[in-house]
């Protein structure tokens, strides 16, 4: 009966505060249907900020705005480009997918704004600081070693700590300005298994740490994967910060773990965390808590992670998180909508939206073999549970050899485009499904534009896309088979996709993409 009686109240509670907000129904988890790993959030006022991860993307940390904790829109990055080397650059040989900068951590301390981040590409620690997060501009310190999955923490008496680690969490102190180890400062360990409390047999030991202070008490939280288990919320407290910490399993519930705390001006509390979920990638849920005896219990009275919560009704993810693109520009203005990004750092001589008014023109400078190795794919994020995107490319201009179209792109990618043999062109659908990319269908063009469309499904895990070409926008004809997505470690991202062009015979060629349209539905 009380079990009943909980679920009631705590259906009461999700409809006065949806009304309280004016809403007909409470938001829904996920909160954001599309890849955003590694969140860390801060309230500011009424304003929340978030930043997140997006590896060997450039630019790089992208920070999002919220008024309510649900919908979010990108506002900016915290770089351009992490590093100017090979690995980042996708030259002589190297790549750095599934690598480039991890978890970061954000806060604000006496009016400054700090992201951190770290790296296994280059080995260092990040520190970007700035007085305005939407606009910048930003400061960048780097430092060695790579402080793996930290927590920037700046404590009531002045001092600032990263805390980190991998079962075994550290505390290292840093200057007064964050951009480097403090002279002459020793390591510490704050918990020798922080990964105890959730067994013996540990598949991930206990990481992605995020440190906060509230009521005068430390919070660590961390994720931890129990053998045959599934991703697991651990907290620890103490009264000092260097410890003795007590923790606790605070959150099992469908894989949803690894995040923090943040509040609202309310006086009401949430976790934020993420979920691996399939093809898409690893997504946001909120959970609510409530405080008891000093500890943050995460989830519903039955310490589940609710599919409803009373915050704002969500609103769909275009053109927040992801957006179509005309291309069309104002005289002498040149950028790309923050929705995009670069697969590794771009080369900017070799990319163009005012060179042919109304397209983004790829141009290439070099021979590659595949997809994976081409510079300058210009990518955004897939959103869930469904998505299309379609573009219009004019190919008069490719080389025998070139190759131009839409992708999507992870490890085993799949791409409908154009390649050009012997002076003559044909519509291609290429499935790396295998993890070795085969050409499934070979179509005749004797036109010089064409319109390509990828659909995903992303509903219960289907994980599944489509690709399309059509000779007037008009109608379309599947091509190829559909690709069965998959998300894989070695590039540790959800599918995105790309528009790209590479010569496998000769630079000098370019392709002109008319638009970019995303939409959330399969159409």
């Amino acid at each position: 009966m009380k079990h009943v009686v909980s679920i009631i109240l705590l259906l009461l509670g999700l409809l006065s505060g949806a009304r309280a907000f004016g809403q007909s129904k409470p938001a829904q988890n996920p909160v954001i249907f599309a890849d955003v790993p590694d969140m860390a959030l801060i309230r500011v006022g009424r304003t929340y900020y978030m930043s997140s991860t997006t590896m060997h993307l450039s630019p790089g940390v992208p920070i999002m705005k919220s008024m309510d904790l649900v919908n979010w829109q990108l506002v900016g990055y915290a770089y351009d480009t992490l590093a100017n080397v090979d690995a980042l650059n996708l030259t002589n040989g190297q790549s750095t997918y599934g690598r480039g900068s991890w978890a970061s951590s954000l806060r604000l301390h006496r009016g400054t704004y700090y992201v951190t981040t770290f790296a296994q590409t280059t080995g260092q620690t990040y520190v970007y600081s700035t007085r305005d997060i939407e606009k910048g501009p930003w400061k960048r310190a780097a430092f060695r070693p790579s402080y793996h999955d930290h927590s920037l923490f700046f404590d009531d008496d002045g001092r600032v700590y990263l805390v980190y680690g991998s079962g075994k969490i550290r505390l290292v102190e840093l200057t007064a300005d964050a951009a480097g180890v403090q002279p002459g400062a020793p390591e510490q360990v704050l918990i020798a298994n922080a990964s105890a409390p959730a067994g013996p047999n540990i598949n991930l030991p206990a990481e992605g740490s995020q440190l906060f202070k509230i009521n005068g008490k430390y919070y660590l939280f961390n994720i931890v994967w129990p053998k045959d288990g599934m991703r697991t919320v651990l907290v620890h407290r103490a009264d000092q910060l260097t410890g003795p910490y007590e923790g606790r399993v605070a959150l099992q519930d469908l894989g949803v773990a690894q995040g923090g705390l943040i509040d609202t001006p309310d006086g009401r509390w949430f976790a934020y965390l993420f979920r691996d979920f399939g093809a898409v990638g690893r997504i946001p849920y909120l959970v609510p808590v409530r405080w008891q005896d000093g500890w943050p219990v995460l989830g519903d009275p039955a310490g589940k992670v609710p599919a409803a919560l009373a915050l704002p009704a969500n609103k769909p993810l275009i053109p927040g998180v992801v957006a179509s693109d005309e291309f069309s520009r104002r005289k002498g203005e040149a950028r790309l909508p923050l929705v995009w990004q670069w697969n590794h750092n771009p080369a900017r001589e070799l990319w163009s939206v005012t060179e042919r008014p109304g397209y983004l023109r790829l141009r290439t400078d070099r021979v590659d073999t595949t997809f994976l190795r081409a510079r300058n794919t210009l990518t955004q994020r897939t959103i869930g549970p469904t998505c299309a995107g379609r573009t219009a490319l004019d190919v008069s201009h490719l080389q025998d050899g070139d190759v131009a179209g839409l992708a999507l792109l992870q490890r085993r990618y799949g791409l409908v485009g154009v390649t050009q043999r012997g002076g003559q062109r044909f519509i291609v659908m290429v499935s790396a499904e295998s993890e070795k990319p085969v050409e499934l269908q070979r179509i005749p063009l004797v036109q010089n534009t064409v319109y390509f469309k990828a659909t995903c499904d992303f509903t219960d895990r289907r994980d599944v896309a489509t690709f399309f070409y059509s000779l007037d926008g008009k109608t379309w004809q599947p091509i190829g088979a559909p690709l069965k997505m998959a998300y894989t470690l070695p590039h540790f991202m959800g599918y995105r996709f790309g528009l790209f062009t590479y010569a496998t015979q000769h630079p000098g060629g370019y392709a002109d993409f008319d638009y970019f349209r995303i939409e959330d539905k399969l159409k």
